[in-house]
């Protein structure tokens, strides 16, 4: 059989060339056998396991204080990684692994929230950067995603796309379960399958969580490859929402953390150091990081915060720990079928350094930090430090326990300056090929480095063109001449970092940092990039980058700054992006608005409408009007909601009435309505919001009305400025995910008639002399849409 050519991809079909005869009776007749396609023989099973928000020194396995049996068992009988780097952030780290690219070449300079038109920050992978999944399928692997995508621009995330950049079809998996945004609640989540939005198969009483979820949709998917098609290789890409905020786990992990974070963060980031020494993740002339002045120590809290505190890292600890049970449990099904030790098996533990993004206090709503910092006060999370990993709470650990969860280094997640935000322990396992057992590579690496190791692995070659488009070379060298060979040269020798003007350069041992940033500063983030202060560290001899060189030789440091501009500009780093909170509005960012105009129209069952493809009714004045039908038997359920438990709003029915709910952070409820049941038959419902105004999150006045007539008022004291929630989402006909209001709850909340459309509208769009919306004027905004 000749060799395939696969530089060009998809593989080109063959015609058989040879005697044509008239009926297939014909003794002449012969076709050759059709030929299933196939990667090369040895190809092998690959498995690319990816945590979120999980700094260098969180695991057990790298001398973290957070059990992790499986990562354990993987590192006894293959290798770690002390040298592996991220991007410090999630959506580039994720979308530099999947196309072996540097993030800003494929547009993800930053999150997808935040994507402006510049082409290293648009959000949009180019075509001539095929993904991995989509290189694998097309010679012959079959391809799953599970788990955190958070690579869909948020201005492709609607039901109507377009898909090109979404896990399946265009990011070239075959199957996708999972979720596209940046977090998700873990005990609510907002789901896909395929681009199809789907629902959990239960409630948290019912002994729902999503580590568990995805773990079982892995564990199928797997075993459903291998009973259908044995002969056949795949590639599943494992990327748990864990430990990304809110940190979600039962109660009974977090039980067996109790009391073991009393010590605080400074002592335990001692202890940390000394067992990485121990277990020869860090050398034994290692030096220790300074804390960094920014980050308060343990001693200074006061003493009655210091229980809450403990709690917030008991239920991290316990979540990190969790999300490596079920792990553990994919890793078992593949020994199950007698497969494990010829999968290629990527365990990389953490996609960025620890997050800070939880304040200096921690909380119990991450919304709360930015819509309303009043309230979140000491005081407050005190008060809940029980709902802390529950239902209750969407809650983030203080900044110290990030800092000391990325010891031995400086600094943190979004900090792509220093290793804190960029170093990540990785394992990998493949018995079949790998020789040695529990030993350390301490070669320099990149997460670009995944995707040309797994193409090796596989025998094939990172092609030249695929789906007709010319490929740009892969950035990223592979790993594999390290494999079998612990003191073989390192290839990685340059790289170059950047994340929200956080800079760094890599180059043979040196590295040239600047950090412009603070994570856990939202708002006055300074935009002048060149009074930055440059740091240099030769990290040959300073493992940890604990000692400056910047003074001493100048010369050095000037040198590495002229390589940080020159590969900066070689992969569209430049312009660099110092706005912060501009980045998060459509019309100052320069991205796509899916939203044009002052009015939106939606039907009944739509639902699962991320925040950004809504219309903004933040800081206006606005209406809600709904035309349902009302059973014989009394209106009950919700007509229309945004949100959830942490911020939002709904208008609904309740014992046959009209109500309206706008639930501020999680802290405040404000409930409006109707005393007079609603008559069967058809009617329009409508609920008016007279805003304020004199600035953002202001109060207003509420007005309810059915068929023109007010049938109810009162006031909603305070409203988000800026974002209800990162993952719930907008329902017509019911209330997915968490509740906005405990009046309904999160089950059993659909609306029991008929809601036929919902028209949102703001500003001058929402004034109305009869609170009625004629048939005419809808035909008016469905036509203006054209």
């Amino acid at each position: 059989m000749a060799e395939i050519q696969r530089q060009v991809l998809p593989i080109a079909d063959t015609k058989p060339v040879g005697l044509t005869t008239y009926v297939t009776t014909d003794p002449d007749t012969s076709f050759p056998p059709i030929e299933p396609l196939r990667p090369p023989k040895g190809a092998p099973n690959v498995l690319v396991i990816l945590l979120d928000d999980v700094g260098f020194g969180a695991s057990s396995a790298f001398g973290g204080p957070c059990a992790t049996p499986t990562a354990e068992r993987l590192a006894a009988d293959g290798l770690k990684y002390n040298r592996f780097h991220t991007t410090a952030l999630c959506s580039p780290t994720r979308a530099a692994m999947l196309s072996g690219r540097n993030h800003h070449s494929v547009g993800m300079g930053a999150i997808t929230e935040m994507a402006t038109s510049a082409p290293g920050y648009n959000s949009l992978r180019p075509n001539t950067c095929a993904p991995l999944a989509e290189i694998l399928r097309l010679n012959g692997y079959s391809t799953a995603q599970i788990g955190k995508c958070h690579e869909v621009p948020v201005f492709e995330s609607s039901p109507i796309g377009p898909f090109d950049h979404w896990p399946h079809p265009g990011g070239g998996f075959e199957y996708f379960y999972g979720f596209i945004g940046g977090e998700n609640n873990q005990w609510y989540p907002a789901l896909y399958e395929q681009t199809t939005p789907v629902e959990p198969w239960g409630t948290p009483e019912e002994g729902y969580h999503l580590m568990g979820d995805l773990a079982d949709h892995a564990i199928l998917w797997m075993k459903q490859q291998k009973a259908l098609a044995p002969d056949k290789p795949f590639f599943t890409y494992l990327a748990p929402g864990a430990t990304h905020a809110p940190h979600h786990v039962p109660e009974e992990w977090v039980a067996k953390y109790k009391g073991k974070f009393d010590q605080g963060w400074d002592v335990l980031r001692e202890e940390m150091f000394g067992r990485q020494k121990a277990l020869g993740v860090v050398p034994q002339d290692a030096a220790l990081t300074t804390r960094p002045d920014e980050i308060p120590s343990w001693d200074d809290q006061p003493e009655n915060l210091r229980p809450v505190l403990a709690r917030e890292m008991e239920v991290y600890a316990a979540f990190l720990e969790y999300a490596d049970f079920h792990i553990g449990r994919v890793i078992d099904s593949l020994d199950e079928l007698g497969i494990l030790d010829e999968t290629l098996v990527y365990y990389i533990i953490g996609d960025n350094g620890a997050s800070a993004e939880g304040t200096l206090l921690g909380t119990s709503n991450e919304i709360m930090v930015s819509e309303a910092p009043d309230l979140a006060t000491a005081e407050w999370i005190i008060d809940r430090i029980d709902d802390l990993g529950s239902p209750r709470a969407y809650n983030h650990y203080a900044v110290g326990w990030a800092h000391a969860m990325d010891t031995p280094y400086q600094w943190t997640k979004q900090v792509a300056s220093h290793f804190g935000g960029t170093r990540n322990g990785t394992i990998v396992h493949w018995p079949s090929n790998i020789e040695a057992k529990g030993e350390i590579r301490t070669q320099f690496h990149h997460v670009i480095d995944i995707a040309p190791t797994i193409l090796e692995a596989a025998g094939l070659p990172i092609p030249t063109s695929v789906n007709g488009v010319q490929q740009e070379p892969m950035h990223g060298v592979s790993m594999a001449y390290s494999f079998n060979d612990k003191a073989a040269a390192e290839r990685h020798t340059t790289q170059y970092f950047e994340m929200m003007c956080n800079r760094g350069i890599y180059h043979e041992g040196w590295t040239a940092v600047t950090k412009h940033a603070t994570p856990w500063e939202f708002s006055g983030r300074s935009e002048d990039i060149d009074s930055d202060v440059w740091e240099l560290y030769d990290t040959n001899t300073d493992w940890t980058q604990a000692n400056d060189l910047a003074a001493s030789n100048p010369e050095k440091l000037k040198a590495l700054q002229r390589l940080f501009d020159l590969e900066a500009g070689k992969y569209n780093v430049f312009p660099l992006e110092p706005r912060f909170a501009e980045r998060f509005n459509p019309e100052l960012a320069g991205r796509p608005n899916p939203i044009a105009g002052n009015t939106q129209l939606l039907f009944g069952g739509m639902h699962r409408l991320q925040e950004n493809v809504v219309i903004n009714t933040k800081n206006k004045s606005h209406s809600v009007t709904a035309e349902i039908t009302v059973p014989e038997a009394g209106a009950s359920g919700v007509i229309v909601a945004q949100g959830g438990n942490g911020g939002g709003w709904s208008l609904y029915t309740l014992d046959g009435a009209l109500r309206y709910a706008y639930n501020f952070t999680g802290a405040r409820m404000y409930y409006v309505g109707s005393d007079a049941p609603l008559p069967a038959g058809k009617h329009q419902v409508r609920m008016e919001f007279v805003y304020d105004g004199g600035g953002i999150g202001k109060g207003g006045d509420v007005t309810l009305y059915v068929d023109g007539s007010p049938v109810g008022t009162g006031r909603v004291e305070r409203t988000h400025w800026g974002i209800f929630s990162m993952d719930e989402t907008t329902e017509v006909g019911s209330d997915a995910g968490s509740s906005v209001s405990e009046e309904y709850g999160p089950r059993n909340n659909v609306f029991n008639g008929r809601v036929e459309w919902v028209q949102l509208d703001i500003d001058a769009a929402a004034e109305d002399v009869d609170h009625l919306i004629s048939p005419e004027e809808r035909f008016r905004v469905a036509m203006a849409k054209q």
